[in-house]
């Protein structure tokens, strides 16, 4: 039963970095650049969570409510302040800009919140899931976790399939000249990709933080570094790659945990990341993308 036990928590921690790692996916496939600051807009729906609930006693979805708006504004807001003046600049120079608004937002929440550790209040509520008589146990954050990834993917995947937005974005990763010379609006195209990767991302923190309740203003870096890891083992711009590399990510970092070692669990990661691009470099699902010339 242990070893059920490691692999269901694997995939609930893997559901998390799949939904971090679509911001990362969905805003590389249609901006064709790396928002190294997606993980600390995770930070900042924690503190927005945490803030509403247990220092206003308010309830927890209207908590994750207000994250999720506050994590969209600030995406849209960083895109048009930071990245759109950028959008014909070199890969370098929005690599840098993303590390800076990453620590700047660290830094911020550092000045408002301090450094010391928060204890977070789940978000779920539910009654824990019990199995073969009490042997398993399933916590109701991790059946939770699942669920709305699954759902997530679901909803997600029908946007982009079945909306005009969608439809849109789709052109702009294909070719953004055309899309334009088709009349779509570029810039509001991506503006949209930044919000819905930012609410994920506020979705994500308040899951991560339930499973794991302790909220610093670091809190984001590393979830944020393995989704991206997740987003690369997949295929980066690859939605269902996302979800794979995401899920193979968790349970391999969970297995490690339980069977090798917790210190080593982090490297054994990376080191599996490495072998699958000497192998496949796109990713798993990835797709060779032709620079035009």
């Amino acid at each position: 039963m242990s070893f059920l036990s490691y692999l269901i928590n694997g995939i609930s921690l893997g559901s998390i970095y799949a939904i971090i790692a679509l911001g990362y996916t969905m805003v590389y496939g249609i901006a064709r650049m790396l928002n190294f600051a997606h993980g600390d807009i995770i930070m900042v729906g924690g503190f927005a969570i945490f803030t509403v609930v247990s220092t206003m006693g308010l309830p927890p979805l209207l908590g994750i409510l207000v994250a999720v708006v506050i994590c969209t504004v600030l995406g849209v807001t960083i895109e048009r302040v930071a990245y759109r003046p950028l959008r014909g600049a070199s890969s370098l120079a929005v690599l840098i800009t993303a590390i800076g608004v990453s620590y700047l937002l660290q830094n911020v929440a550092l000045l408002i919140f301090g450094s010391n550790a928060r204890q977070f209040t789940s978000v779920v509520t539910l009654p824990n899931l019990k199995l073969a008589d009490g042997a398993l146990t399933i916590s109701s954050v991790t059946i939770v976790t699942i669920v709305s990834c699954i759902a997530i993917m679901a909803a997600l995947t029908s946007f982009i399939n079945k909306t005009k937005i969608g439809q849109a974005m789709l052109a702009v990763s294909e070719d953004n000249g055309a899309a334009t010379l088709m009349g779509i609006d570029v810039n509001r195209t991506i503006a949209i990709t930044f919000a819905i990767g930012s609410a994920l991302a506020a979705v994500a923190g308040a899951l991560l933080c339930s499973t794991y309740p302790s909220l610093t203003p670091y809190t984001g870096s590393m979830p944020g570094i393995k989704a991206f890891v997740a987003a690369v083992f997949g295929g980066i711009g690859s939605i269902p790659g996302a979800l794979i590399g995401g899920i193979l990510l968790g349970v391999i970092e969970n297995l490690s945990k339980a069977y090798i070692s917790s210190q080593l669990s982090d490297a054994i990661v990376f080191s599996v990341l490495i072998i699958v691009l000497l192998v496949r470099p796109t990713g798993i699902l990835g797709r060779k993308i032709n620079e035009k010339v």
